[in-house]
């Protein structure tokens, strides 16, 4: 039996992103794909789209925003994910921790990373667009903070996110989480369900 894939395009300025990271063991453990994380970046995905964050595109249709924070209510229940929060500083801009994010892989270590950011971002609150707060959590996190961060200001590094990020447009992302079964896109949360049966299938 050959073991499917499932990709996840991700960036951690989107709290759906975080939610639908979170549901994901239990769906890779029923069918037992692996996950491949591609750091993007989405504010660049959002200004080579036109599209923009769900609080901007309905910004003027309440019962549309209140729907969509029903739905993550829902979502969040479900599976059970009393730990995420609102992030007091939303919107973070991303850049360096998704240049970060590059590094990590760069090094090996993108699923610690992955889980550790996603932490400070989405359950402590942290403005991880501040270098001197990344750097801090990062080292009690277990990484030489001010090594990683330094790397992200190389020039291979901001190109590999560019170059991540401008294959996904290409491939039809206009926002996160996208995930992929083989050329098959998938968008949202909500889709996972579709996904697990394209893994199946």
């Amino acid at each position: 039996m050959v073991t499917k894939s499932l990709e996840f395009i991700c960036d951690f300025g989107s709290p759906n992103a975080y939610l639908a990271m979170k549901a994901l063991p239990d769906l890779l453990e029923r069918t037992g794909a692996d996950l491949v994380i591609t750091p993007c970046l989405l504010g660049g995905i959002f200004k080579a789209t036109g599209n923009k964050a769900p609080m901007l595109q309905y910004a003027d249709v309440p019962a549309k925003l209140a729907y969509e924070n029903l739905e993550m209510r829902r979502f969040i229940e479900r599976h059970g994910l009393t730990r995420f929060r609102l992030n007091p500083h939303f919107p973070v801009n991303t850049l360096l921790i998704m240049r970060g994010a590059i590094v990590a892989e760069d090094e090996g270590l993108l699923d610690d990373y992955v889980d550790a950011v996603n932490r400070a971002m989405w359950e402590e609150g942290l403005k991880m667009d501040d270098p001197e707060v990344a750097t801090a959590f990062l080292s009690e996190s277990g990484f030489d903070g001010p090594a990683l961060l330094a790397r992200t200001q190389e020039p291979a590094i901001k190109a590999r996110l560019a170059a991540n990020t401008e294959a996904a447009v290409a491939r039809g992302v206009f926002g996160i989480p996208t995930f992929f079964v083989g050329e098959a896109m998938f968008f949202g949360k909500e889709r996972l369900g579709q996904v697990e049966e394209a893994l199946l299938g």
